[in-house]
């Protein structure tokens, strides 16, 4: 693990890149801010470079891959931030209320605006056909293989990954799809590995830095993906979704004081 600041590793080193990591090195310092936000395909494709040229470029400077590098990024970038606009632990109350809800904010409208309502359409529409949905998040790979191993051609997996690019996600879709079952996936970044494997892609716009991951405001932003497929599903489906509602109440009445 590279321990020194990635300003100054990318400085000591810069001098033995190759031609297309010197492209990267320069993208990179114009783009600091932004690129640690940027998948390894979204970084190779915005470089105009291949993306074992990234991984290669990530080694060249004392890195094990692509997330070690991105991680390192991301430190120096909030050590660079100006002392003003840190939260700092003796930061007013009212400050720390504004700051939540302009992050709140911020993941909310780049959500809406990376959303394809086409795509909440077309998942609402396999979600309405499916004989079983199965939703699925990180944690509990052999349960997941399990499932992945039992579904059929009429099941449908929703999966939330907001990198797209974990094993385990990967594995689970891919014996999903060898079954014949149908895949949502909602993930930040549309060309993701996982998108390779998916029917219908729901994008979350939240930025998450690589040191905040499993953030609130990308939460939120998760949430409002699945609301956002909830109401159209329900709007859609009013008969069933009254019956549903009206067994659900009754299954709960005698649990309540």
């Amino acid at each position: 693990m590279v321990e020194q600041n990635f300003w100054e590793i990318l400085r000591a080193r810069h001098g033995s890149l190759t031609k297309s990591g010197a492209i990267v090195a320069d993208y990179l310092v114009q783009h600091a801010e932004d690129a640690q936000y940027l998948s390894i395909s979204s970084l190779a494709k915005a470089c105009g470079v291949a993306e074992a040229t990234i991984f290669r470029f990530c080694r060249s400077l004392g890195f094990d891959g692509y997330n070690e590098m991105k991680i390192a990024l991301a430190k120096a970038n909030a050590m660079a931030v100006p002392v003003a606009l840190k939260l700092e632990p003796g930061v007013d109350t009212q400050i720390l209320c504004t700051h939540a809800y302009n992050t709140a904010i911020e993941a909310l409208n780049g959500t809406r605006n990376a959303l394809d309502p086409a795509a909440i359409d077309q998942a609402a529409t396999l979600l309405q056909r499916a004989r079983q949905v199965f939703c699925f998040g990180q944690g509990g790979s052999s349960l997941l293989a399990i499932a992945a191993s039992l579904m059929g051609p009429e099941d449908v997996v929703l999966f939330v990954s907001y990198s797209g690019a974990t094993r385990d996600m990967m594995d689970t879709l891919r014996l999903a799809k060898e079954n014949g079952a149908k895949v949502i996936l909602l993930t930040h970044y549309n060309d993701a590995p996982g998108t390779a494997l998916a029917d219908v892609v729901l994008l979350c716009g939240a930025k998450e830095s690589p040191l905040a991951p499993g953030s609130m405001p990308v939460k939120l932003a998760v949430l409002f993906v699945a609301n956002v497929l909830v109401l159209r599903y329900t709007l859609d489906n009013q008969e069933l979704v009254t019956i549903s509602r009206e067994r659900t109440t009754k299954a709960l009445g005698n649990k309540l004081l």
